[in-house]
C-alpha cells in the first residue's frame, strides 16, 4: 500500500468541468511523477483565471482563504502513515508549517527557488527582512530540500537536481539560419524575471527580436515594441519545442533563480543561452550559457560573440549531460523516504 504524501503549494489552480489547472509546469509535473511511488493528495489556492496545464491527479482541493487551507491541514494530521510536503516558503505556507509542527509533524520544505531573491525584486529590501525571517524560522521546525546548495543559506538539507525533460527534448534539434539575432524568452511576464529590463535594453534594436512565450489569457502588459511579439503561456510540448527550434538564443533575463527548467530545455534544444550576472550560478558546468551585463555595449558584444561561433557553441553544447525527469523524480523519492 502506498503512503499518503500531502502536498502544499501557494500556487494558484483553476478549475473547470472538474478539471484543475496550473501555470507553473512544475506543479504539474512534480506532484504527477511522485503520485508514481506515493499516495498523492495536492492542496493549493483558488484561481479566478483559466490556467494552462491540466494537473492529472485525483486528489486535488483548492482554497479560497488562509482559514479553510488551515482547516485542511489540521485534518490531514490525523491521518496515519503520511509525508507531508511543502512548497515553497511564502506566508501561506509559512503558517502551514508551524501549523504541522504545532500538531507534532515535521513538513519537508521544497525550496525550489531563491526566496531572498524574489522577495527583494518585488519588494525591495523589507521584502528581503520578511523572507529572512521565514526562511530561519522554517529551518529549524522542517527538513529541507533544495534545487541548488546556495539557496540553503548553510542551513541543513538535501539538494537535488529539478528536470522536467523526457526523450522527446534531445530528439535532433532543428538547424538555425542566423540572419538576424531571434531571441526567445519562456516563462512569466512578471518584474523579477527581468522581462521589462529586458524589453528596455532591446528598444529600437532593429537587428534585434524577442518572442515572449508567457502570457495569461485576458491579460494585458505594458510592453508594446515592434520588435516584441508575446505569445501565450504553451501546454504543448511539440510546439513549446517548435519555438525553440525557430530561435536561435534563448535568454533568461531573470534577477533570481534557482534551477530554472527552461534553461534545461534550452540547452536540450541546443540553442545557446544568455543570463544576467544577477543569476550566473545557474550556468554551474553547463556549456553554451553566456553571462552578460544589464548594459547594451556588453550583451550586444556577447550576442556577435555567439553569432560569429555559433556552430562551434552548439558542437560544445552536445557534451553536457542533462538529467531527465524521471531521474529527477527517482532522486527526489529517495530523499523524501530519506526524512523520517
Amino acid at each position: 500500500m502506498k503512503k499518503k504524501l500531502f502536498i502544499f503549494s501557494n500556487e494558484s489552480i483553476s478549475v473547470e468541468d472538474d478539471k484543475f489547472y496550473c501555470d507553473n509546469l512544475d506543479l504539474k509535473s512534480t506532484p504527477e511523477g511522485l503520485n508514481k511511488k506515493f499516495e498523492v493528495n495536492l492542496f493549493g489556492r483558488v484561481s479566478s483565471k483559466k490556467r494552462v496545464h491540466e494537473i492529472k491527479l485525483k486528489k486535488i482541493k483548492i482554497f479560497s482563504n488562509i482559514f479553510s487551507y488551515l482547516n485542511e491541514v489540521i485534518k490531514s494530521v490525523k491521518i496515519e502513515n503520511t509525508k507531508y510536503l511543502v512548497i515553497s516558503i511564502t506566508p501561506y505556507t509559512f503558517l502551514i508549517c508551524i501549523f504541522l509542527k504545532l500538531f507534532g509533524k515535521t513538513p519537508i520544505v521544497y525550496l525550489r527557488s531563491d526566496g531572498y531573491g524574489e522577495y527583494k525584486a518585488i519588494f525591495g529590501t523589507f521584502g528581503k527582512i520578511i523572507y529572512h525571517f521565514m526562511f530561519t524560522f522554517t529551518s529549524f521546525i522542517s527538513n529541507f530540500i533544495s534545487c541548488r546548495n546556495y539557496i540553503l543559506r548553510g542551513k541543513k538539507g538535501k539538494v537535488i537536481s529539478p528536470s522536467q525533460l523526457d526523450s522527446i527534448w534531445f530528439r535532433k534539434p532543428k538547424s538555425s539560419e542566423f540572419k538576424k539575432f531571434k531571441l526567445l524568452y519562456v516563462g512569466r511576464i512578471r518584474v523579477e524575471k527581468g522581462i521589462f529590463s529586458l524589453a528596455s535594453l532591446i528598444k529600437n534594436k532593429r537587428d534585434i527580436s524577442l518572442t515572449i512565450v508567457g502570457a495569461e489569457k485576458n491579460s494585458s502588459y505594458n510592453i508594446n515594441q515592434s520588435n516584441i511579439n508575446i505569445h501565450q503561456t504553451q501546454s504543448n510540448k511539440v510546439r513549446l519545442i517548435k519555438y525553440y527550434d525557430d530561435h536561435d538564443i534563448f535568454i533568461l533575463p531573470s534577477f533570481t533563480e534557482g534551477h530554472p527548467m527552461v534553461l534545461l530545455e534550452a540547452l536540450a534544444r541546443r540553442r545557446p543561452v544568455i543570463v544576467f550576472d544577477e543569476i550566473e550560478h545557474v550556468v554551474g558546468d553547463k556549456k553554451g550559457i553566456f553571462v552578460a551585463k544589464r548594459n547594451y555595449l556588453n550583451f550586444f558584444g556577447i550576442l556577435n560573440h555567439i553569432k560569429k561561433n555559433y556552430k562551434k557553441i552548439q558542437k560544445e553544447m552536445m557534451k553536457n549531460k542533462l538529467p531527465t525527469n524521471k531521474e529527477f523524480i527517482e532522486e527526489f523519492v529517495k530523499v523524501i523516504d530519506e526524512y523520517k
